[in-house]
Formats: structure tokens, sequence, C-alpha cells
């Protein structure tokens, strides 16, 4: 019986050990860098065209961008209690994704004539997302773990044309350690982005006559990825 109490407390220090161990396998810097399949979708909730001043009513048309994408990413996490931990981070994609379409188009149309329509492209470029992750160990070498953040893309081109939008991010992934200090991960993202209205004038030729047309709307943007990469903890 004179044994039984320091076992008892001998395991209970082995197991703290142990799960000790296993938040700690995380806790410090990282630097990753990561690669996969990214869909972006506009969208529009208004939209009018200007012919020679007089304004129409308009139909925007957007074409959802599919494309490979790829992030770098640094952070810290810092454990907070046993086998759990909190994250600071920032990502950026110097990928650019594919140039997809756009079209504002009216119902009006002159004799023998299309409608009245004007086109352009747009791509994303330069996002960024600065994000706070709550994690929690798995086994001796796991961690899963969500994101939430604020994200923008820099600039998404309706041709000559630049919006600048901002919003919220969520996200949730997986880390697995292969070697001392060296981990893969995988993780799927969400992002949403505010509207923006904005508009751009061209000059179009509809029969012999040419008309001055501005396109204007109010834009938003969604998009997710996944991603898979391979990361360093300091």
């Amino acid at each position: 019986m004179n044994l039984i109490k320091p076992l008892f407390l001998a395991s209970l220090l082995v197991c703290a050990g142990v799960t000790s161990a296993q938040s700690t396998k995380f806790q410090g810097g990282f630097g990753q860098i990561g690669i996969g399949y990214e869909s972006v979708s506009p969208t529009s909730t208004s939209g009018s065209i200007s012919v020679n001043n007089v304004t129409l009513n308009a139909n925007p048309n957007f074409s959802t961008s599919n494309s490979v994408t790829g992030t770098i990413a640094l952070g810290w996490y810092q454990e907070v209690a046993k086998g759990f931990l909190i994250g600071v981070g920032a990502e950026y994609s110097p990928v650019e994704g594919n140039k997809s379409g756009q079209t504002v188009s009216t119902s009006v149309r002159a004799p023998g004539q299309n409608n009245i329509a004007n086109a352009y492209t747009w791509q994303k470029k330069n996002s960024y997302n600065i994000f706070v992750s709550p994690a929690m160990t798995v086994g001796t070498d796991g961690l899963a773990y969500a994101k939430i953040g604020y994200t923008g893309a820099q600039a998404v081109e309706y041709t000559e044309l630049a919006y600048n939008f901002t919003g919220y991010s969520l996200g949730l992934g997986y880390k697995q350690m292969f070697s001392d200090g060296w981990y893969g991960f995988a993780e799927a993202n969400y992002a949403s982005y505010g509207s923006q209205t904005r508009s751009a004038t061209n000059a179009v030729a509809v029969g012999r006559q040419a008309l001055s047309l501005t396109a204007s709307g109010t834009n938003s943007l969604t998009s997710y990825n996944v991603l898979v990469g391979v990361g360093y903890r300091f």
C-alpha cells in the first residue's frame, strides 16, 4: 500500500509530461508554403449602362475563375493549456488567378444589332490574410486548427478598373510532424469580401454610330481554396 501512492503520482507526472510534449511540439514560430486549387466568384447587386449620358438598367454577368493558387505564411503558436494552443499569423498569395470574363448588357438594341453591352476581363491578384488560429494537439505529432482572419484582395481588375476588396476569412486544417521541426499540412479556406461600386467608360460602335458607353456596378467577391504544403517550426 505504501508503494501505491508514489506509483500513482509518478503515473500522473508521466501522463502530464506526455500531454505537455504533445502541445509544445508546435509551440513557437513557423513558416510554411502551400499550393492548391482556388475558385473565385464575383457577384453583382446592381448595375447600369449609360449610353451618351442616357442611363439604362443593366444585367451584369460574371464567369467564375478556377485556378492554381499558392501561399506563403509566417506565424506563431503559443500553448495556453495542455494540448491547446492559440496562434497568430499572416499569409500572402503571389499567384495570380486565371483571367475570366464579365459582360454588362441591357435589353435595349438598335435595329439589326445585338443588345448594347460592354465586355471586360477580371483577375484576382495579391490576396493576403491576417488570422488568429485556435488549435488542439492530436496524438504526439498532429495539430488540428481553425483560422479566423481579416483578408483582402489587393487588386481585382476589370480591364483597366481596379477593385480593392477586404473582408473576413474562415479556415480549417491539420498539421503533421514528420521530422524534427518539419511538418506537412492540409487546409481549406473560405473568404467573403465586401461590396464596392465602380464605373468605367468605353467608346463602342453601333452600326455606323460611335457611342460613349459607361458601365457601373456594385460588386462583391467570394472565394474558397484547398491547400497542401510543407512548413517548419522554428
